[in-house]
């Protein structure tokens, strides 16, 4: 059986997410600047349709590759502009076009590394 790295499954989830049409799509290497992950995994979605759809198909990835949700799906602000799942290492984010200018989190994570995929 192949053992994938952390970084291997940050960029194939990216790629999951960007096949389920999630927009925008950038995945960040920030284990040099912080204790608590390494990858984030951002996209924006149209809708909350969308994010359901695209938060289905993560969670179906996860049970594949006996991953774990540390935290439940939670809902930044109570609305449906962002949602993020944190596996530990990698915390994936779906965010709605306002949400993700809002918080900007490329721009506060400036110094993380862009990982192509």
């Amino acid at each position: 059986m192949e053992n994938k790295t952390t970084q291997e499954k940050a960029l194939e989830l990216a790629r999951l997410i960007q096949d389920g049409k999630g927009e925008d799509l950038v995945v960040l290497d920030i284990s040099e600047l912080n204790s608590w992950t390494d990858f984030f995994v951002i996209a924006t979605v149209a809708s909350s349709t969308q994010s359901q759809g695209l938060q289905k198909q993560v969670k179906d990835y996860i049970k594949e590759n006996d991953l774990e949700i540390r935290k439940t799906n939670k809902k930044i602000n109570d609305g449906e502009d962002w949602n993020l799942i944190d596996l530990g290492n990698i915390v994936v984010h779906l965010m709605s076009k306002e949400a993700r200018e809002f918080y900007d989190l490329e721009k506060l994570w400036h110094a993380g590394k862009r990982l192509e995929f």
